[in-house]
């Protein structure tokens, strides 16, 4: 009797706090909010848009489309032929029927490039096709 009272006194073991509960809640935690978050798709080039008094900040999630200064078409970071823009606005209309189709061209570039552009994107089925500028009190 007189070795257990010993024994328990002896040993004044520390409290430990386990940490690996809490760790396994921070991966869950990062890999949630790495699956709900909607990135940004760009065009894949560098433009200077024109300016307008009247922009209008768009709020949904467009499908996008650029037009370089050199008269070069992109999207979804790849350069494509401005008569292909249909095949691709139509399978992204597809995904997405209710988006709006924006096209971001320098202001530099062609305006027959850009008129075909947007010819190619109604044709494709987008009801609404539109072109970015960048407001005036943005310079």
């Amino acid at each position: 009797m007189i070795r257990v009272r010993q024994s328990l006194r002896r040993t004044n073991t520390t409290p430990e706090v386990n940490i690996s509960p809490l760790i396994d809640l921070v991966f869950l935690l990062l890999i949630f909010f790495m699956v709900t978050t909607s990135f940004v798709r760009e065009t894949g080039i560098e433009v200077s848009r024109p300016q307008a008094e009247t922009s209008v900040v768009s709020q949904k999630n467009a499908i996008l489309v650029g037009i370089s200064s050199t008269g070069e078409v992109h999207y979804n970071g790849k350069s494509i032929d401005f008569r292909s823009v249909r095949l691709h606005i139509a399978r992204a209309v597809a995904d997405k029927p209710d988006a709006d189709v924006v096209i971001i061209a320098d202001k530099n570039a062609s305006t027959g490039i850009l008129i075909r552009v947007m010819d190619q994107c109604r044709l494709a089925g987008a009801s609404r096709v539109s072109v970015a500028t960048q407001s005036k009190e943005a310079s």
